[in-house]
């Protein structure tokens, strides 16, 4: 069964920085890809970030140059570093996982398969 727990939300001033944490079980990060979504209250989901099983990377543009998304496939675990952070980046974050893909198959930014519960991020101005 897969599961993935996210982690390490909380409330930041603009300018600051948070990591996120997705402990994640039940798959392989061999065949899987990774990613991040945030969803804020009466808006819609958005999808920012994902990571396939050799490191490959892709970012929305509301995050390019400030999030970085990395794995640590010993600990089966997924982060998101967040930098520069905005009031506009309060959400609740989610990391999500899909596949199996074959192996060099990039990532794409989209509604994934299974999601964590969230983890909520609130930016003060």
């Amino acid at each position: 069964e897969v599961q993935l727990v996210e982690s390490g939300g909380g409330l930041v001033q603009a300018g600051g920085s948070l990591r996120l944490s997705c402990a994640a079980s039940g798959f392989s990060f061999d065949d899987y890809h990774l990613g991040w979504f945030r969803q804020a209250p009466g808006k819609e989901r958005e999808d920012i970030s994902c990571i396939t099983e050799d490191g490959s990377t892709l970012y929305a543009d509301s995050v390019k140059g400030r999030f970085t998304i990395s794995s640590d496939k010993a600990k089966n675990t997924v982060y998101l570093q967040m930098d520069s952070l905005k009031p506009e980046d309060t959400a609740v974050y989610y990391c999500a996982v899909d596949g199996p893909f074959i192996a060099g198959y990039g990532c794409s930014l989209y509604e994934y398969n299974h999601r964590g519960q969230g983890t909520q991020v609130t930016v003060s101005s």
